[in-house]
């Protein structure tokens, strides 16, 4: 009793310990976690304030453009009211101011045209005006952009067509190119979050990333998506310019959501591989104790062997008179019950041969045989069912030995004095027999205990009778026993449930 008391112990002393280490495990990590959280909000803070500062450059930028527009066509403006002031000046007026105005145009490109789009002066093209005298296809598009200014001098009508200036067309190309490139560093950001953009009623989808594409195109998938971001994060606003009010919707990123649940995945993969590994090395121990079983078994009917014969030998020499008949009939069923010991221990390990047969018959002999090798003091009683169907598939030499050992067993555990009670029942499919007595029970802890090889709570024994009982009836005979009920100073109860024959 002592082994499986400390295997107890151990057992659960183990189990403390792994989950104090479990727990530890799981403290440091959701530390590592928070961490880690906290940091990455830091980089989406910085993400975040760049990416709104950059936004409010953007607005500027366009603002400053169209200054840098209007400023461009009053300044064309001016050009064609000083060459009109050119053309219509005195004899004796100063003009050197109007040609001043005029010489300074070196960035804007004109083109000055009659009604009928014929070109009459040019400045600041890519083209010559001996190729080309008129304003048509392309080049009418490219100059057409902008709305034309009219030129009068009297009756004569011209117009003067314009477009932006090749510095302006390389700033216009830039902020494009910022623009552009905005949203780009939003879907591929430095801190690698899941991130959507969508407009202020939060029904059209701008631009996103690192999220699964079928999520946008889900409306009921894409509402449940925003609301756990701005759960985490308080989305973004975002202004531009003929663009309206974006809205930025990030959380965390799937790294740090991967290493808040890994630990759990750790554990349990751990905990999955011993689980295995225990289930394997019971097997294995199981498997070597039933050899040393088999082997002690063997060994033991091999040394009763000897001394049966022998026994046998002598009792040939002790006359049989009427002094001896009744002290020799006693030996001779003993000396046949060492037989039908030798006999159980021999076929241990081997499959038994199991025979139809009717259970009564061998309950009342193994009680009648315990009966007169008890005290008289402890009363005997076995209740068996009037026309009960008992037959069932046995080895009636091993199945004596259980029943006999649990006889013995109550025996013992009512120290001589009580009540010992057998009762066979049935159902449609099973017979019953549950042996009962008012010996000094047992704690619910050592129910499955006492079936353990080498459990024992008697100063002499090997703690080896329930465990081979055990292996008799459940893989011998593919039946049941255990514990039914017992509790300290009340007794016990020990059923055994077997399949009956079925008829034919």
């Amino acid at each position: 009793m002592d082994i499986y008391r400390r295997k107890t112990l151990w057992k659960w002393g183990l189990f403390v310990l792994g989950a104090l280490i479990v727990a530890a495990s799981l403290w440091f990590s959701n530390i590592l976690v928070r961490k880690i959280a906290d940091e990455e909000r830091k980089k989406v803070s910085i993400w975040a304030n760049a990416i709104e500062q950059k936004a409010k450059l953007v607005n500027y930028t366009q603002e400053f453009f169209k200054r840098i527009e209007a400023e461009e066509r009053k300044r064309v403006e001016l050009w064609a009211e000083a060459t009109k002031r050119l053309i219509n000046a005195g004899i004796h007026e100063d003009l050197s101011f109007y040609t001043q105005i005029i010489s300074e145009n070196t960035t804007i490109p004109v083109v000055l045209t009659d009604e009928e789009r014929n070109i009459i002066a040019v400045k600041n093209v890519e083209f010559s005006r001996d190729t080309v005298s008129q304003l048509s296809g392309n080049l009418y598009t490219e100059f057409s952009q902008n709305s034309p200014i009219l030129v009068n001098y009297g009756s004569i009508v011209n117009y003067l067509y314009y477009k932006e200036s090749l510095l302006f067309s390389e700033l216009r190309n830039v902020l494009n190119d910022l623009t552009e490139s905005f949203f780009s560093e939003v879907v591929v950001n430095s801190a690698s979050v899941p991130v959507i953009v969508v407009d202020s009623t939060k029904n059209s989808v701008f631009s996103f990333g690192n999220i699964d594409s079928s999520i946008v195109k889900d409306p009921v998938k894409l509402e449940e998506m925003l609301s756990e971001m701005e759960s985490q994060n308080t989305p973004i606003p975002i202004d531009f310019e003929g663009e309206g009010r974006k809205l930025i919707y990030y959380k965390d990123s799937y790294l740090l959501t991967q290493l808040r649940y890994y630990p759990y995945v750790q554990f349990a993969v751990i905990g999955a591989f011993l689980l295995l590994a225990y289930v394997l090395f019971s097997i294995t121990r199981r498997a070597e104790q039933n050899k040393v079983w088999v082997g002690m078994a063997k060994e033991t009917a091999h040394q009763l062997g000897t001394p049966i014969s022998s026994m046998l030998a002598w009792i040939d020499f002790i006359p049989e008179d009427d002094n001896n008949k009744m002290y020799l009939e006693e030996l001779r069923k003993d000396i046949g019950r060492l037989n039908n010991v030798s006999e159980r221990f021999s076929k241990i390990g081997s499959i038994p041969e199991l025979k139809d047969c009717d259970i009564t018959v061998m309950i009342r002999d193994s009680v009648d045989y315990i009966r007169v090798r008890s005290s008289q003091k402890i009363k005997f009683s076995v209740e068996v069912p009037a026309k009960a169907n008992t037959r069932v598939k046995m080895n009636e030499n091993l199945l004596a030995w259980v029943l006999e050992n649990l006889l013995s067993n109550a025996v013992d555990a009512m120290e001589g004095v009580g009540e010992l009670n057998v009762v066979l029942l049935e159902d449609d499919k099973n017979v019953i027999i549950d042996v009962s007595d008012t010996g000094k029970g047992m704690t619910k802890s050592q129910y499955k205990a006492v079936f353990n090889p080498g459990y024992t709570t008697k100063s002499r024994g090997w703690g080896l009778g329930l465990a081979l009982s055990k292996r008799i009836i459940e893989e011998y005979h593919n039946g049941r026993i255990y514990v039914k009920s017992s509790a300290p100073g009340k007794g016990t109860t020990f059923r055994i449930i077997l399949s009956k024959t079925q008829s034919a």
